[in-house]
């Protein structure tokens, strides 16, 4: 049918615009009515005929002519089109009237960048504080959408009002609450393809706040003076997600009074009243002299007497009342009374003889004797511990034991309460009224006068008490105070060492210290030299904070000289006794400065590009840049951060030729601090009785006991009241490398008495217990010094040269090749140091000249105790065995057998 005259083509149908996906052509359409021909234009050129395809049919309806023609364009096209604006293409439509065109339709490629441009990145958020998580997509087109995953599921804010995706790309949530803590992912898609962010971990913490307050709780003492406590826990909320602990005290202590109670007692009768018609008369008294207060008993007895008042005759309603008793029977009462008179004063007699003559029997054991046959029930038998064989260290280690001994004795008494810890802690050189333990055994309530001296070594070290009589003791209780020390202290001098350094290098160390420098080869300039030198300061330090929160946890170390012009950082190790644990500990790196005063050089935990710290269970290895005074101090973050205690018994005659004396030290599990020991009982001349053994010593607030075991009380006494002496809480938490001690003083009874045995128990309250077994021959001739224990190296202070180091120089040099250099295998130094487990804060060794050489350094401080290549060869032998099977091994590469 012819097409209808007077139309212009009008399309149906236009081109869309498009995009070509990877190398897939795209198909262009154009449909017109009424229409003669249509062709494309693309880029203002005119598409050749044959790649058009035509299709032309009748619209039923209107019976006009429709034409449809569609092109293809291939990535190649669009590819070599170069112009100002993108590829287009249009349709033009002819008619009998004239031409129409439709509009320009683009094509593009379509692509998505791997790359974002900006990753998200995690952040830790206090609970109800507001994330921003930032992310930019990476470029594509078409552009691309972008949405949020929390642990892979899909986050919307159509659900959430705390929720906000912004169309910038960002999720905002603007009051974290827990369950808001995930691993979120940015999601960018196009009709490409996907892209996944890096994952944010966004974690919200909560900080530990305090419960409220427990009320007090009771006086813990009847009478007299005590303590009440109250109590809070780190519970409101309790700390969650690595937020922080609570800040204060959790328990607090105050005194208090206990009014004691008071029985009553009776005032005097009163004057009797007149007789009365009942022929009788009343007296009273009054319970009021003093009346019962607190508790107290009330008077025992009748407060109303009465009696007849006219000798048993009395004239009533006038007749004579009298009462009579028989004559026999007043004679029988009177034969009673005067017999039991006789009896009770023969009784009292016979008594007093024998009380006097047991107490003479047993006056050469001195009032603090218990006799055995009288308190069995409460004792224990005694076995002497068989001698230990093989051990140099310990005091005649082959005497063997007296075993015809065999008596029993008593356990010992510690006392727990504050109150009678006061009461029997040793008594200074005055007379006092103590009631003997024999006495206690039968009851008697004599009391037994004699004389004690005050022995120096009895309390605690640094504790200076005022004492007066029991009695005074009873109605108030002294505070102690804190003098200085009366040891004395090593100087300065005795405590430094000193070596002339050139390239080679070497190493200081202060002898039996656990402090050292490794000074590495090749730190000092050639055709150079430097005095350098090591000193551990002997006095009080200053590191720690005004607050009191920080402990010294091992020496205060210096080394220099300051004007040192190094290459590369010094390898210094310092011993530590804190029990490492991230968790319980937030262990510091102090510096002190020009002013004398400490400052942060870092946290054990940061990565800093500064120095270098690494931690192991007993030492502490930096990597220093500069010289000058180091100190490493501990905060404990939780009550189970522990530190370790050496604890060590000596021994010595005492002044007189019976006496000796037991020496128990506490002190930090440092071989420093020890030290201090060694030098105070060298000095007066003691002996180590036992191997010294380590204490785990909590952060939990809870003292220290010190107790005398197992003594052979038949052929030693203890002076009276030592059987248990107390630290407190701050005095071993806060000794700073300061050796506490108690002496407990031990008399025997005859000089053929040679041996001594006994067990010394240190405990915690609430906490570890370690027992010291003392077995020793006390005999004059046989008194002789012994070894301490020392390091095999404790003359040597100074090494240069090779012999300083454990691992050869040419192996080092080929290690340090063969590392330095990146690895398309990533065969690096980072390698290195994860094969030797120094994975931390590997930006520092990135910013060094040599990462390898640094990493071989504090290898070098970590191992130089074990003088074993074992774990550096087993390190090397795995990774050349890892990288062996490649087929091309570059000459730089260590081969399977490098070590």
């Amino acid at each position: 049918m012819p097409s209808v005259p007077g139309t212009l083509p009008h399309f149906l149908q236009e081109p869309e615009d498009a995009y070509i996906i990877k190398s897939n052509p795209i198909k262009l359409r154009c449909r017109a009515a009424p229409a003669l021909q249509i062709f494309f234009k693309c880029n203002g050129e005119w598409v050749h005929q044959n790649e058009h395809v035509s299709q032309e049919y009748l619209d039923e309806g209107t019976g006009l002519k429709i034409r449809e023609v569609m092109i293809n364009v291939s990535r190649q096209q669009v590819e070599d089109f170069h112009g100002p604006e993108d590829y287009w293409c249009l349709c033009v439509a002819w008619s009998h009237l004239g031409t129409s065109k439709s509009r320009k339709a683009t094509v593009r490629i379509a692509y998505l960048r791997k790359n974002f441009e900006q990753d998200p990145q995690g952040k830790e958020v206090p609970i109800k504080g507001m994330i921003v998580l930032h992310c930019r997509p990476p470029e594509g087109v078409p552009v691309a959408g972008v949405e949020w995953l929390k642990n892979e599921e899909p986050v919307s804010s159509l659900n959430d009002d705390n929720i906000d995706t912004r169309a910038d790309h960002n999720l905002i949530i603007n009051e974290a609450r827990l369950s808001d803590s995930g691993n979120y992912t940015c999601l960018a898609s196009n009709i490409v393809a996907k892209r996944r962010s890096a994952t944010a971990t966004v974690v919200v913490f909560v900080n530990g706040g305090w419960s409220l307050w427990t009320e007090w709780s009771s006086c813990n003492a009847r009478c007299g003076r005590g303590v009440q406590k109250r109590s809070r826990t780190c519970t409101n909320p309790a700390p969650l997600n690595g937020g922080a602990f609570c800040e204060g005290m959790s328990m607090q202590k105050i005194t208090c009074n206990a009014l004691c109670p008071v029985d009553g007692g009776w005032e005097e009768w009163s004057e009797w009243t007149v007789c009365s018609s009942e022929c009788e008369r009343q007296r009273h008294r009054e319970c009021s002299a003093p009346a019962p207060r607190h508790g107290g008993k009330l008077c025992e007895g009748a407060g109303l007497s009465t009696e007849n008042c006219t000798g048993g005759l009395c004239t009533q309603n006038r007749k004579l009342l009298h009462d009579v008793k028989p004559q026999s029977m007043e004679g029988t009462n009177d034969v009673a009374l005067y017999s039991g008179l006789a009896a009770g004063v023969i009784a009292v007699a016979v008594l007093v003889v024998a009380v006097t003559l047991y107490r003479k029997n047993q006056s050469e054991y001195g009032v603090d004797v218990i006799d055995s046959s009288a308190l069995t029930g409460g004792f224990q038998s005694f076995n002497f511990k068989t001698t230990r064989q093989g051990n140099p260290l310990l005091l005649n280690s082959s005497i063997q034991p007296d075993l015809t001994v065999g008596r029993t004795y008593s356990s010992p008494i510690c006392f727990q309460d504050s109150m009678d810890k006061e009461l029997f802690d040793p008594l200074p050189d005055i007379k006092v009224k103590v009631q003997s333990s024999f006495m206690v055994s039968l009851g008697v309530a004599d009391r037994a006068e004699y004389h004690v001296k005050a022995h120096p070594e009895t309390f605690p070290r640094g504790l200076n008490r005022d004492y007066s009589t029991m009695e005074s003791r009873k109605k108030s209780l002294l505070t102690p105070t804190a003098p200085a020390p009366t040891t004395p202290t090593p100087s300065k001098g005795e405590m430094k060492t000193v070596g002339i350094f050139g390239n080679l290098g070497g190493r200081l160390v202060v002898p039996n210290t656990g402090v050292s420098l490794l000074v590495p080869n090749g730190a000092i300039a050639e055709d150079t030299s430097w005095e350098m030198y090591m000193i551990i300061n002997q006095e009080e330090t200053s590191a720690q904070t005004d607050e009191g929160c920080e402990i010294l946890l091992g020496p205060e170390v210096t080394y220099g000289p300051p004007g040192l012009n190094l290459s590369c950082p010094v390898a210094m190790t310092i011993a530590h006794c804190a029990e490492v644990n991230g968790e319980n500990w937030n262990i510091r790196l102090k510096r002190q400065m020009h002013n004398n005063k400490w400052e942060e050089v870092m946290a054990v935990e940061d990565e800093t590009t500064s120095c270098y710290c690494l931690m192991d269970s007993h030492s502490c290895h930096l990597l220093l840049d500069q010289p000058g005074s180091y100190a490493l101090v501990g905060e404990p973050l939780t009550e189970a951060a522990v530190k370790r205690l050496k604890l060590a018994v000596f021994g010595s005659m005492g002044a007189g030729s019976l006496e000796y004396s037991l020496r128990v030290y506490c002190v930090d599990d440092t071989p420093h601090a020890f030290q201090e020991v060694v030098s105070t009982e060298t000095g007066r001349g003691g002996q180590l009785l036992e191997e010294p053994q380590t204490l785990l010593f909590k952060g939990n607030t809870f003292s220290l006991q010190v107790s005398i075991q197992d003594i052979p009380q038949f052929l030693w006494n203890i002076k009276p009241f030592t059987t248990c002496q107390e630290f407190s809480f701050s005095q071993v938490w806060c000794s700073n490398q300061r050796p506490l001690h108690c002496a407990f003083s031990l008399e025997r009874y005859s000089p053929a008495t040679s041996q001594l045995s006994c067990k010394i128990s240190v405990r915690q309250v609430k906490g570890h217990e370690q027992i010291l077994q003392v077995y020793t021959s006390v005999a004059e001739n046989e008194k002789e010094s012994i070894p301490f224990f020392t390091q095999a190296d404790c003359t040597v202070t100074s090494q240069t040269g090779p012999k300083a180091f454990k691992i050869p120089f040419s192996i080092r040099q080929r290690i340090c090749a063969t590392f330095d250099t990146a690895n398309a295998k990533g065969k690096d130094w980072q390698l290195l140091a994860q094969k030797l487990h120094i994975e931390r804060n590997l930006s520092y060794f990135a910013k060094q000249r040599s990462p390898s050489a640094v990493i071989l350094n504090l290898w070098e401080a970590q191992h130089q105790d074990s003088g074993d290549l074992d774990s550096l060869a087993s390190a090397l032998e795995e990774i050349g065995r890892i990288h062996s099977q490649s087929p091309v091994k570059s000459p730089e590469e260590p081969s399977s057998d490098f070590t």
